[in-house]
């Protein structure tokens, strides 16, 4: 029993040994790799941080230049709709069609701008503006896209308007006046954004970070002269019969226009039957962000400068998840983002770029509506109070931007869908009716109002 008790206190004793003997060991080695962690740590990050600029720049360069000039375009959107009170007297209802009409242009022609760029990327289609069988295609699809969803949309507004209980004009005069504008516009923007695309990616522009936001702001300087020029033209149309003719010309034409679309070719067949349900979706989505919009129009029309707020702040959230949708698409095809249900690097790196172009542009549209407002002789809520009413609400609506525009991108290109069909549509449409949710929601909560009332 001794000896068993002997070899046992010496095993312990060896066990205790040994013990002692890797501690020390693992106590040097964690005091070593501390030492020169922190020696080093310093260098890494300024490393670390050095890469991810130097990876971001172009993008945040390029994008910033297009943000600003949205920013301008967008402002005088604001601007207008300032001055057009006695306009949603006279046409009620019209309030509910603009933010629709502006995210239609942006939603049509910022997915041909992705097309485009997908296309400039892989190589299909030549940087040189010049004939092609593809850029027809192109060119077709938007024009059948344009005639339909105006149409659609005109329809959607009136029918809120009605399950509402807003007061509304005939749907006649929807659809007069939002296909008339979609042409309009729709002859201005589509060789623009033909050219923009091309010309962007053969200087050496990532058309990505251009096109998308250049167009939205084109669509956001034209849209609204388009739908003045439209109600001008309806004021000149006294008879009902030539309305109701105009009308029915409309609708024969749209459907004729669909018909022929899918017959078509494979590309602008799938374009159209691709994008249609998802346009149908963003126009009830648009239409639904102009219900919002009217049913506190007359907190926006005490508030001129908030007025003038709403198309720039909803605009350049659109435009944010335009440039994010646009690289997720082009990184998809091009393999620099990774098909994953969770976030990646390629995915991060888009979402930082996002995020610190959100936080500059959002206090920045702030300062120019302050300084518009007072400069036109407009009431404003004050500089502080704008600024922070449109950081806020912005700050509130990055993440959804991010995760949005990911899945989207995720999901579609999973499926065998175009990304470039969907992503940027259906984003945009769900920024546009959550911009304005929040913008209202924080400009309540600055003016003090029971939040209460919004529901």
């Amino acid at each position: 029993m001794v000896i068993y008790v002997t070899i046992l206190k010496k095993a312990l004793k060896k066990g205790r040994d040994f013990s002692e003997k890797v501690l020390t060991i693992i106590t040097n080695l964690i005091i070593a790799i501390s030492k020169e962690t922190i020696t080093n740590l310093p260098k890494r990050a300024i490393k670390n941080i050095n890469s991810f600029y130097q990876e971001i720049k172009n993008a945040l360069g390029e994008s910033f230049i297009a943000l600003s000039i949205c920013a301008i375009s967008g402002l005088f959107a604001g601007i207008l709709l300032t001055n057009m009170g006695d306009v949603f007297a006279k046409f009620p209802g019209i309030f509910v069609l603009i933010p629709g009409a502006i995210a239609m242009r942006g939603n049509i022609f910022g997915a041909l701008g992705s097309r485009l760029s997908s296309e400039l990327h892989i190589g299909i289609l030549s940087p040189e503006l010049k004939k092609s069988p593809l850029l027809k295609q192109s060119i077709s699809s938007s024009i059948i896209l344009t005639f339909l969803l105006s149409l659609l949309l005109a329809f959607a507004s009136k029918g809120l308007c009605e399950i509402t209980g807003q007061a509304s004009m005939q749907l006649f005069d929807f659809i007069i006046i939002s296909i008339l504008a979609g042409l309009i516009s729709s002859l201005i923007l589509l060789p623009l954004t033909i050219i923009i695309a091309l010309k962007s990616y053969e200087n050496g522009w990532d058309p990505d970070n251009v096109t998308t936001p250049l167009i939205a702001a084109l669509g956001d300087l034209f849209t609204i002269p388009s739908l003045m020029l439209s109600l001008f033209i309806l004021n000149l149309l006294d008879y009902l019969i030539i309305k109701i003719i105009l009308v029915i010309l409309f609708i024969f034409m749209a459907i004729l226009f669909l018909i022929r679309g899918l017959q078509f070719d494979d590309y602008v067949k799938t374009v159209i039957t691709e994008s249609t349900p998802i346009l149908i979706l963003c126009s009830i989505l648009g239409t639904g962000a102009g219900t919002i919009l009217n049913s506190k129009l007359s907190l926006i029309l005490n508030n001129p400068s908030v007025l003038t707020l709403v198309p720039l702040f909803s605009g350049q959230s659109g435009n944010l998840i335009s440039i994010l949708g646009a690289r997720l698409s082009s990184g998809l095809h091009s393999g620099n983002v990774e098909v994953a249900s969770m976030p990646k690097k390629g995915a991060l790196i888009n979402f930082a770029i996002i995020l610190i172009l959100g936080l500059i542009i959002y206090p920045l549209i702030g300062v120019l509506v302050h300084i518009s407002t007072i400069t036109l002789g407009i009431t404003s809520l004050g500089l502080n109070n704008i600024v922070l009413i449109s950081l806020f609400a912005g700050c509130i609506l990055i993440p959804f931007i991010m995760i949005i525009s990911y899945y989207l991108s995720y999901l579609s290109y999973k499926e065998g869908l175009n990304p470039d069909n969907i992503v940027i549509p259906l984003s945009t449409s769900i920024t546009d009716l959550l911009a304005n949710f929040c913008l209202i929601l924080v400009v309540m909560i600055f003016l003090g109002i029971p939040l209460t009332s919004l529901f």
